[in-house]
């Protein structure tokens, strides 16, 4: 299920089922630059990662959450490729490390990312997760097994909590609606 704003306000647990991608998936696999002509996230869920895994779209649930490696993101700055990711319905993106603006551009259209090295080696495909963004836990439902990250607090659990930053800024304006 695709949540409103309204309703990611509330959303602290998140739980889904892993797609996993290696090392520098870059933002290029991530939304293809033809796909451009867009900023709508629903138009560019519908090519989200089809030159990296064709069949992504037709495999990708609600709720779902892609883990890579490291590097997770690099290439050009556009903010297209974590609205595709978002637009697609993933909730989560786990990973080794991420390029600094693609985590910033994440956080800033309100789509959660955590950083662990650990969990992103051990996850496999179509292992179902639980990540808990305020206690910094996330756990493999599968096997039990835990990893702890920085919890997403602070500014970046307020981006979250309202949305992205478009949303932060509106309500702290006192337009929200």
């Amino acid at each position: 299920m695709i949540l409103s704003p309204r309703e990611r306000m509330t959303v602290k647990i998140l739980r889904g089922r892993v797609h996993k991608y290696g090392d520098h998936v870059d933002t290029d696999v991530i939304i293809p630059a033809r796909y451009l002509v867009t900023s709508d996230e629903r138009a560019l869920a519908a090519h989200c990662l089809e030159d990296l895994d064709p069949g992504f779209v037709g495999k990708v649930q609600p709720g779902d959450v892609i883990v890579a490696g490291r590097n997770f993101g690099c290439g050009s700055s556009r903010e297209h490729a974590p609205l595709a990711i978002k637009g697609a319905g993933v909730s989560c993106v786990i990973a080794a490390s991420f390029a600094r603006i693609f985590y910033r551009n994440a956080l800033n259209i309100g789509l959660p990312i955590v950083e662990c090295p650990e969990a992103a080696k051990a996850l496999q495909e179509g292992t179902e997760v639980e990540i808990d963004l305020e206690a910094g836990i996330l756990r493999d439902v599968t096997s039990s097994q835990e990893w702890r990250f920085a919890p997403l607090t602070g500014i970046a659990g307020e981006l979250l909590a309202a949305g992205g930053l478009v949303p932060l800024v509106r309500r702290r304006l006192g337009f929200e609606g």
